[in-house]
């Protein structure tokens, strides 16, 4: 019997694409690389250049093969994301610009790809600019043990240019010629696993999981368990945005029906039951509750801090971290618990995704803690109690900001050149589109006033989806200088057309302020 098992399981394994992570030191040129071998355009519009979240993108070469590309963001504060990638993957891509050769995070990069016993591929990027020099980074790798082709090792190594679509067909068939020495195989007839690469909450749809599927065949309607959490897949999208039935090996789908949501890096089981799926769920669930009480007793009393606090004994930066997606929260909450010193703690006392809440007002006031935002905004009845309570809440888009601006404050050296003052509200009621124009917002002003020239932000949902600068403000058909709540205006955005009923737009000037301690 054993003998026939064993013979089914081997009949039935079928070749399947390799998953790829991109690699590298920031601004090296990741997301470009993607971009060209997607041949869409997913860079313009992320702030700083840099990849806020991770995405999981399939590719068809010319001779009609699939690869899958996992993009995880290049900068060091996104170590624990990119270590998990390196657990999904079969390959990584190794993007080193050819001006600049190794940096830090290419090192960070090597380490992981390394320790994650997973063959490497080098890119050169940047082959185009003046400066590139190709041999200088291969003499480079040698000193991290990486021993490229031409230096009579095994790592393949392509010069390509992102901006020029240089050499992409020769580094998609060097990722197929390792994948080939790899032997990639899977069984799709069996029950499907994967790994959680994204998690979000999004409005009118529920708890949203980004899946990799590692082995079988993900169905609608299949019953599974993502770490603490359970479902019942209720919609498939592929990475084209399209509704699919079924997802194949090595097939990233963003998937609908999650009870909760789950934390990236889970692991992602199809089971025979709701009853099966179910009890994990629960037990998992009760073993998280049993090791947060552990270290929730393990800490110190809130009079007994208050008292350390008094006496100089320790000081403690509390901070509330909401962010727009689950990647973020991790990847923030890790960043700032690092920035702590020995006179100085910082405490991330919650994290979760979503808009800030008044009970996250609550709960900062309670702990003398900070609020970030990270790509989203506080609901109204938070801003009013943060306003009432004199809670602080800080909005970011970059993950650097966050990170110099506590640095800077624990350090007591916070001396910001510019301060961003907050100026109004307005709602978007109607879009109309005008020649030579584009699209024009029909908006009330619901809060403060709204200035020309002034810097806008766009929400929807309270989630920033744009930040730029303001075109045109009109009341009727005359240019405004201002107009203040309780009217109606005409608002253009500078190079900025998804604008939709329903969307609000912050204003907000940047005011020079002189540095002070």
């Amino acid at each position: 019997i054993i003998q026939k098992i064993k013979a089914s399981r081997t009949e039935n394994l079928k070749n399947r694409s390799p998953i790829v992570t991109v690699m590298g030191h920031v601004d090296h040129g990741k997301t470009s690389l993607l971009d060209a071998l997607r041949s869409s355009s997913v860079v313009s519009g992320e702030a700083g250049g840099i990849t806020q979240h991770i995405g999981a993108y399939q590719v068809r070469t010319p001779k009609n093969q699939k690869i899958t590309f996992i993009d995880t963001p290049g900068h060091e504060a996104f170590t624990a994301m990119r270590a998990r990638g390196a657990k999904a993957t079969d390959i990584v891509v190794l993007v080193v610009a050819a001006d600049d050769s190794i940096m830090p995070q290419t090192v960070e990069a090597i380490k992981h790809a390394k320790a994650g016993d997973v063959p490497m591929v080098v890119a050169i990027n940047k082959m185009d600019k003046e400066g590139a020099d190709p041999s200088r980074v291969k003499t480079d790798l040698l000193s991290h043990e990486v021993v490229v082709e031409d230096m009579g090792g095994d790592t393949l190594c392509i010069e390509v240019s992102a901006t020029q679509k240089k050499n992409l067909d020769k580094l998609e068939e060097a990722i197929l010629l390792q994948a080939e020495l790899l032997d990639l195989k899977a069984n799709p007839k069996r029950h499907a696993e994967g790994t959680i690469i994204e998690a979000k909450m999004e409005k009118g749809v529920g708890p949203v999981g980004t899946v990799l599927v590692r082995r079988g065949t993900l169905h609608v309607g299949d019953i599974f368990v993502a770490g603490a959490e359970w479902g019942r897949v209720r919609a498939l999208v592929n990475d084209r945005n399209k509704q699919v039935k079924s997802a194949m090996p090595s097939a990233p789908v963003e998937v609908v029906g999650f009870g909760g949501i789950p934390e990236a890096g889970d692991d992602f089981i199809v089971t025979a039951d709701e009853v099966k799926a179910r009890e994990v769920s629960e037990y998992r669930k009760r073993k998280i509750r049993e090791k947060e009480h552990v270290s929730s007793v393990s800490t110190s009393t809130m009079e007994q801090m208050f008292a350390q606090i008094k006496a100089g004994e320790v000081k403690e930066l509390g901070i509330v971290v909401k962010a727009d997606v689950q990647g973020s929260v991790e990847a923030l909450s890790g960043t700032l618990q690092k920035l702590g010193t020995d006179e100085i703690k910082v405490n991330v006392i919650h994290g979760a995704v979503g808009p800030v809440n008044e009970s996250d007002v609550t709960l900062a006031r309670a702990s003398g803690a900070v609020i970030i935002g990270f790509n989203v905004r506080a609901n109204t009845q938070a801003r009013e109690l943060s306003k009432r309570d004199a809670v602080d809440i800080r909005y970011y888009s970059i993950i650097y900001d966050v990170a110099d601006d506590l640095r800077a404050l624990l350090t007591g050296m916070l001396a910001p050149q510019y301060k961003e003052s907050f100026i109004g509200y307005a709602e978007v009621r109607e879009v109309f589109t005008v020649s030579k124009v584009g699209k024009v917002a029909g908006c009330m002003v619901t809060q403060g006033l709204i200035k020309r020239g002034c810097k806008v932000r766009l929400l929807r949902d309270d989630v920033v989806i744009h930040e730029g600068d303001l075109s045109q403000l009109k009341r009727f058909k005359d240019d405004a200088k201002e107009v203040r709540e309780g009217y109606e205006c005409g608002m253009a955005l500078v190079n900025y057309q998804d604008i939709q009923p329903k969307d609000v737009i912050e204003c907000f000037e940047l005011e020079q302020i002189a540095a002070s301690l």
